[in-house]
């Protein structure tokens, strides 16, 4: 594959207190396996740092941009959805709420190709109208979609026929084993997007805008499965083909 057949895929990254040899700071991080998922996809990856921003901000940045990943982190502030903190919610990351909240407004305004991981679904539900289960154990008495220990789980999504997720997976009729590590979700669902994967219990796994040249969520961690690259590539693949209309 020529370069010139690799589409730019943006993601954004943490930003965390972190430690290095012998500097404890703030940084920009992404765990490799997002943008290694990528590279083996066909696509080069570029990393969004969280940074002050505008809408014209945003679309200056999606303009250098094939297609955009909004990646998992931390909770997203309840009060984007106009609700007080549960105990458990993470302190809000305002900074990375606010960047990535206008990076997926704009990417859908201008029709850019994105895929939203875990946190990402979240953030384009909320984005939209929509809103969170704050506690996932509240609503289904056990903590099985976040073991803890930075240890992912593994749960079974049935996938909705006729929706771009299930074609991307080979339309697999048969229920697939994802890795989960997340103690939010989807609770109401905003105008315009479609739910393409549950589990038994009723969480919502999957969700997609299509309306959009693609736009697809997914509460689980697919780079976390490196055997199975599936929704790199229908991103990377849709970003290659974006690309070529627009020239």
């Amino acid at each position: 594959m020529s370069v010139s057949d690799r589409p730019v895929i943006g993601l954004t990254t943490y930003l965390e207190q972190a430690q290095t040899g012998v500097w404890d700071v703030p940084a920009a991080f992404l765990p490799k396996s997002y943008f290694e998922a990528i590279t083996r996809a066909g696509g080069i990856a570029v990393l969004l740092p969280p940074q002050p921003v505008t809408p014209e901000i945003a679309r200056r940045v999606l303009q250098g941009l094939d297609g955009l990943i909004i990646t998992g982190g931390k909770d997203f502030n309840p009060a984007r959805y106009g609700q007080e903190p549960h105990p458990t919610t993470d302190e809000p990351r305002l900074d990375r709420d606010a960047w990535e909240d206008e990076l997926i407004r704009q990417a859908i305004e201008s029709d850019l190709p994105f895929l939203g991981i875990c946190r990402g679904a979240q953030v384009l539900n909320v984005a939209l109208g929509g809103s969170l289960h704050q506690h996932l154990p509240d609503i289904v008495g056990h903590t099985g979609y976040q073991a803890g220990g930075g240890i992912f789980n593994h749960v079974t999504v049935d996938l909705e026929t006729d929706t771009r997720v299930h074609g991307m997976l080979g339309g697999q009729t048969e229920p697939l084993s994802v890795p989960v590590y997340h103690h939010q979700a989807i609770d109401r669902v905003a105008e315009g997007l479609i739910v393409s994967a549950h589990t038994s219990d009723g969480v919502i796994q999957a969700v997609e805008l299509p309306t959009a040249a693609f736009g697809v969520a997914v509460q689980w961690h697919p780079e976390a499965a490196p055997e199975d690259i599936r929704l790199f590539e229908g991103l990377v693949n849709a970003a290659r083909h974006n690309r070529k209309a627009l020239a």
